[in-house]
């Protein structure tokens, strides 16, 4: 990573290196030496070098900054046709079951924009857009729900009153002696 921490420069940042750039083709203009340059600028020759090179390829206009690579992000039509498509289910896109996991909207922003997300990304696109985590119900195929109704009523008020007596004693295993 070109920063600590991963961070980058703020627009802020970007904008200040901008100034000694372009302080630097004053300069450039002038005549001035690379050396003389950078100890006037406090940067490296080196960096006063790759300046000098791109002053002469584009002009004033290949020192300013490209502004910050940014993390990928869906604009308000690519959002509306991810929904559309999650809407269809994971079995239209190639999954064999009705669910849908981070990984497989990921593979799916991938396959339909040419973006890669990671996958807690992809989880806070989603949140950001009123999308929520759902676990699904798992419930047998054969499930008969008359049947379970049914036995809530009759048989499990009949199960459930038949408590043991409370006893005296304690839960241990160990055999207390009275002596």
């Amino acid at each position: 990573m070109r920063y600590a921490q991963g961070g980058g420069l703020t627009d802020a940042g970007r904008a200040a290196r901008e100034r000694v750039r372009l302080q630097a083709v004053e300069r450039f203009e002038r005549g001035q030496k690379n050396k003389d340059i950078a100890a006037a600028l406090w940067v490296s020759q080196r960096s006063v070098e790759r300046w000098r090179r791109s002053w002469r390829e584009r002009g004033e206009a290949g020192l300013f900054s490209m502004g910050s690579p940014g993390r990928p992000r869906l604009g308000p039509a690519q959002m509306e046709r991810l929904e559309r498509e999650l809407e269809r289910g994971p079995l239209a896109h190639g999954w064999p079951d009705q669910r849908w996991t981070l990984a497989r909207v990921k593979t799916l922003i991938g396959r339909l924009f040419h973006v890669s997300y990671t996958v807690e990304g992809t989880w806070l696109l989603l949140k950001r857009h009123g999308w929520s985590w759902q676990q699904p119900a798992r419930q047998a195929i054969e499930r008969d729900d008359e049947a379970v109704e049914l036995w809530k009523k009759e048989v499990w008020p009949q199960v459930k009153d038949r408590r043991r007596p409370g006893a005296r004693g304690s839960p241990s295993r160990m055999r207390l002696d009275s002596r």
